[in-house]
């Protein structure tokens, strides 16, 4: 079975991620959607709140799987098995990044390959940061977002 794991801090998830899941899914038996602690980064939401948040948004998916996590990615990938680690790019500007990440992957677990994927046109745009920022300014992030996602960050911010 060729399992592959997503990681990222989804603090929320969006509809670009939800768009590579979609297509990992018909690529690999099983997909992984790995949700980092990232404590350091200072998510909005709590790990917990994440790994609901995306359960919902993904529960119409069979192959897929969302567990969290707080410890080296490599080691990550090993405990699930996974062949292969999953990292999306929506622009040239995340290659630099991405590209550097792939070979200390590499380096450290020569096992799991790195498989990128870029999402579809209409979601290019959309970042976890940028949809925290239009909601805390009050505006409409549903277009961007699951609808479990935006009620949960209009919660979050007090806005009904």
């Amino acid at each position: 079975m060729k399992s592959i794991i997503y990681p990222g801090t989804f603090d929320p998830i969006t509809n670009g991620h939800i768009d590579l899941v979609e297509r990992a899914c018909k690529l690999f038996d099983h997909v992984t959607l790995g949700i980092a602690s990232s404590d350091r980064k200072k998510p909005l939401f709590t790990l917990k709140e994440r790994i609901e948040m995306a359960e919902t948004a993904l529960a119409d998916i069979p192959n897929v799987e969302i567990k969290g996590f707080n410890y080296l990615l490599v080691n990550f990938a090993r405990d699930c098995n996974a062949s292969a680690i999953l990292r999306g790019l929506r622009a040239v500007s995340d290659f630099e990044y991405e590209f550097q990440l792939a070979n200390m992957n590499r380096a450290l677990a020569p096992e799991a390959e790195s498989i990128f994927l870029t999402p579809a046109e209409k979601y290019s745009y959309i970042s976890s940061s940028l949809v925290r920022e239009i909601a805390s300014l009050g505006g409409d992030i549903s277009g961007f977002v699951p609808a479990c996602v935006t009620a949960a960050i209009r919660k979050k911010f007090n806005q009904t």
